[in-house]
């Protein structure tokens, strides 16, 4: 076991009816503060995640020396942009975001940076962003002395970033094209950016990125195909309103179909970019009907669930909660597009096969995905491996089979710090 905290899994004993207040978006936080420290004035920030991967990202920008004051629970954040400072030192912890995001900014340091993170942040993919900075001239060296690939590594800024042209192979994650892209209005000659690799993952992240960055006055060109070109220039400051966090409204959403019933999410916008958009057509794919009206969502199930064939390489983060569903379903899903999971927090694919296993149920790996055959479940204590999309997956299971425990449910503090109470108020709110 990877932790003795158990987490007694609650079962629906009746039909969900139920508001869900969903927290702000990880993703659009953890763009909106490096984007605010690199601006030309403050920015105020409403609607931020308040968690430990916004709380890294947080930190590690205090370490660069950018001046951040929080308000209403961290809700609200004051961003006072300073000229970047090293030496300096970053613990990244687990967030993709934070080691793969905050070395582009630390080349404009003007010093040393080291970054550092968690056990299983030291076996991440990181080579693509750091071999594109090297390609850029900036200096980044590894803890063992050999190529610059995981955790823990230098980024030796002299305060500047000349910039041009570089290409990435971003096929284990699109975070190495945001990255690069969030720092580049401050290079001195932008950034030209090519994708190398034969697939590009979760295209949402990366129209995410380039629309924040044209919202704050930076001038993107996307026009081709795995091709970026950043112009050099001042990114604005002002007010950033959040989105909330539509993939971590999945689990909630889900559990209208595992226990039946209605849960809604209110405040879910008519157009994003966020990859969670996806879900109420994936609901409805599997036996949900989902309605969006004056702005709430509302997905209303039987407790049966129907199977699904799809490619979910738009939305690899929702991968977790339809594997949850398609457990449940009579019959054989496959999960598809999906293969750059396997460099997520854990390998989410071999982790998804071994508790769905656990759990007396059907799954293989495939070359991009999973296969799930649903039905003869039973209660187990289930692993999450320090993965809150892995705790949230147990957690839906849990729903419709009785005795399930999880195994280190705090590990969702990385995006949802109050999952276990939101998860007990949706279940006693009929």
């Amino acid at each position: 076991m990877l932790s003795t905290d158990v987490w007694p899994a609650p079962a629906a004993t009746a039909p969900l009816d139920a508001t869900v207040l969903v927290p702000g978006s990880k993703s659009l936080t953890n763009r909106a503060l490096p984007l605010a420290a690199l601006a030309s004035e403050p920015t105020t920030i409403r609607g931020a995640l308040r968690s430990r991967d916004a709380d890294l990202m947080i930190a590690g920008l205090r370490a660069l020396g950018t001046g951040i004051e929080t308000a209403d629970g961290g809700t609200t954040v004051h961003v006072t942009p300073a000229p970047l400072r090293g030496p300096a030192a970053i613990d990244c912890g687990l967030a993709g975001t934070v080691m793969r995001f905050l070395p582009a900014l630390a080349a404009l340091a003007d010093g040393p940076v080291l970054l550092d993170g968690d056990e299983r942040a030291r076996v991440r993919p990181m080579g693509p962003v750091l071999a594109s900075l090297a390609r850029l001239g900036v200096r980044v060296t590894s803890g063992d002395g050999g190529d610059p690939a995981f955790l823990p590594v230098t980024v030796h800024g002299v305060g500047t970033v000349a910039g041009g042209e570089v290409d990435v192979d971003a096929s284990g994650s699109s975070q190495f094209v945001s990255g690069l892209l969030l720092a580049a209005p401050r290079f001195e000659n932008g950034l030209t950016l090519h994708h190398t690799g034969e697939v590009l993952p979760s295209q949402p992240h990366i129209d995410m990125t380039i629309e924040v960055l044209r919202e704050r006055g930076v001038v993107v060109d996307d026009v081709a195909p795995g091709k970026w070109r950043v112009e050099p220039g001042p990114i604005a400051g002002g007010e950033v309103v959040i989105e909330p966090d539509l993939s971590n409204a999945g689990p909630f959403l889900a559990a209208a179909l595992a226990a039946g019933g209605t849960v809604r999410v209110p405040y879910w916008p008519a157009s994003t970019t966020q990859p969670g958009a996806m879900l109420p057509d994936l609901l409805t794919r599997m036996g949900a009907t989902t309605d969006l009206t004056d702005g709430t969502l509302t997905v209303t199930g039987t407790g049966q669930v129907r199977p699904i064939a799809v490619d979910l390489g738009l939305a690899g983060e929702l991968a977790p909660t339809i594997a949850a569903l398609a457990v449940l379903a009579d019959g054989e899903s496959r999960l598809t597009g999906i293969a750059h999971l396997r460099g997520h927090e854990t390998d989410r694919l071999a982790a998804l096969v071994t508790e769905i296993r656990r759990l007396g149920g059907e799954a293989h790996e495939l070359p991009d995905g999973l296969l799930i055959r649903g039905g003869g479940l039973h209660g187990a204590v289930l692993e999450t491996y320090h993965d809150h999309r892995m705790a949230t997956f147990a957690a839906v299971v849990g729903l419709a089979v009785e005795g399930v425990e999880v195994v280190d449910i705090a590990t969702t503090s990385k995006t949802l710090p109050d999952f276990p109470q939101m998860w007990a108020d949706m279940l006693g709110a009929r």
